[in-house]
């Protein structure tokens, strides 16, 4: 093997000791007895355990970040901007559960802070300036595009990781579920929202 090919190996293999058991319970032993080679060979090409993963997570987060960026960017109707971004996420999951397991086992979507968190916020970015584009169409104050999408964006993720395990619907009828809840629930915004404290709880 190539030091490249080994390269590659070891992060083939890292990736999927650390979707199986998370960042503190593996271990730099597991990784080489699993990849086959002595553990020297895992420091001299990563350092140690913190090298490789962040590899690994550097590789996760870019290509879910480029997925959802491809599908925000997208020309047509923001409706089908929705739809194709959920798609993407849920294709993401679909074709990468061990790497989507990495970023959500060790940085979850509700953490501040973290790679995963860090594309979620720069994915918000790009949704709150078609929002406000949008709202500014539709008589409704730009300056609440920020929060919009935060939601939107959060409803997206922790969907995607409820069904990273639960797996139904199939993706097409989730993507459509999130959708009719985003469009429809946009699509009807009252223009100064007001908690209603006079309705009768029953």
């Amino acid at each position: 093997m190539t030091g490249r090919q080994r390269r590659e190996q070891l992060v083939t293999v890292a990736r999927s000791v650390f979707a199986e058991k998370g960042f503190q319970p593996a271990s730099v032993e597991e990784i080489a007895a699993r990849a086959e080679v002595s553990k020297p060979v895992v420091y001299e090409h990563f350092g140690g355990k913190e090298g490789i993963y962040a590899v690994v997570v550097d590789r996760e987060v870019g290509d879910l970040s480029n997925r959802l960026t491809a599908a925000l960017n997208t020309q047509g109707h923001p409706r089908q901007i929705v739809e194709r971004t959920a798609l993407a996420l849920l294709d993401y999951i679909e074709e990468n559960e061990d790497g989507f397991r990495i970023l959500v086992r060790d940085s979850p979507v509700a953490q501040a802070n973290g790679p995963f968190s860090s594309m979620l916020g720069d994915a918000a970015k790009t949704v709150e300036g078609l929002l406000a584009t949008e709202f500014e169409t539709h008589n409704l104050d730009p300056a609440t595009a920020a929060l919009y999408a935060q939601m939107l964006v959060g409803m997206t993720a922790f969907t995607g990781q409820w069904w990273l395990e639960s797996k139904e619907p199939d993706k097409a009828a989730v993507a459509a579920h999130l959708t009719n809840l985003a469009w429809n629930g946009l699509r009807g915004m009252e223009r100064a929202p007001r908690l209603n404290t006079n309705l009768d709880v029953k």
